[in-house]
């Protein structure tokens, strides 16, 4: 079992200001996280490629992608796409983040890799098709999967979110799409204020009241994402592994803790053995205590990797 931990060193170098809770700490956070548990001597570590253009026009406009590429601001100033902040760096962390989530699809799918890890700067899931929002700019995991559609010609994919906020830009790209299932849980009446207004077969959304627990959540998977994803049969499976519904992270308000992370990844898992030889990319999104995000992607990756 081969698990890949894709990241580079210039998403680092993104970011949207100095308060900013999507800062570049979370990304040493988790790096460092790997090397304090030991999980650093069983991954393989790959440097993110640049995507190109032509994988990102397959979800986003020309105009978004032009907005992103020709705003970029000197040393130390910062210019807005939409909702995120752009600073010097922006531009070619987008390119690497989006290009681990391509690499990693094309690594599984060819078979030198069981599944992968991808640490996301700038995140994505909130991204819709023409508009940067969320702390997001492109919506790389959308970019993976319809890759995997598109391009590899599979003819079902499944998509989990596990971020407390809605995953807005992913059910964007895909609500016409009924060959990419989306299943997740959200917690209600936070950013982005909507989820799962129009009733689909293939969008099993559930939002959550705030104060849920790991108990509910299991409940949810059991009962709501389980059958869908045995219903629509992936033969991939991607992950938007948000950590901030951890109940130290203050940016929501649900009360996961790590061993609910793992056991999630596990029940996905088990699809993915069942349907998909096996076959997940995870992409990072929210978590923003340092501590309860090191715990947790620690918790997620070990699962991922089959490791005690």
């Amino acid at each position: 079992m081969t698990t890949a931990v894709y990241f580079h060193p210039v998403c680092q170098l993104h970011e949207m200001g100095g308060h900013h809770p999507e800062s570049p700490a979370r990304m040493r956070t988790m790096l460092k996280a790997f090397r304090d548990s030991g999980l650093d001597r069983v991954l393989q570590y790959r440097l993110s490629p640049e995507a190109t253009e032509q994988d990102i026009r397959r979800v986003h406009t020309q105009d978004m992608i032009n907005k992103a590429k020709n705003n970029i601001p000197p040393l130390g100033d910062y210019y807005p796409l939409d909702e995120t902040p752009l600073n010097h760096y922006s531009w070619k962390a987008a390119l690497r983040t989006t290009g681990a989530a391509v690499a990693a699809t094309d690594a599984v799918l060819a078979g030198e890799i069981s599944n992968a890890f991808c640490i996301q700067r700038p995140i994505g899931h909130h991204s819709t098709i023409g508009e940067a929002m969320g702390f997001c700019v492109f919506n790389s995991l959308a970019v993976a999967a319809m890759r995997a559609v598109k391009v590899h010609k599979l003819n079902r994919v499944a998509i989990v979110d596990i971020d407390v906020h809605h995953g807005n830009g992913t059910e964007d790209v895909f609500a016409y799409e009924p060959d990419v299932m989306m299943v997740s849980y959200y917690q209600q009446y936070l950013y982005p204020f909507c989820g799962n207004e129009k009733e689909r077969a293939h969008m099993v959304n559930v939002p959550v009241p705030p104060g849920t627990g790991g108990d509910v959540i299991r409940q949810v998977v059991t009962e709501k994402w389980l059958p869908a994803l045995h219903r629509h049969k992936p033969e991939m499976i991607f992950i938007s592994s948000g950590f901030d519904a951890h109940r130290d992270d203050k940016l929501g308000d649900m009360n996961l803790v790590e061993d609910d992370y793992a056991w999630i990844t596990r029940q996905v898992m088990a699809i993915a053995d069942e349907y998909a030889q096996g076959r997940i990319v995870s992409l990072s999104e929210g978590g923003y205590n340092l501590d309860a995000l090191a715990g947790s992607v620690v918790a997620h990756v070990k699962a991922l990797a089959k490791v005690e």
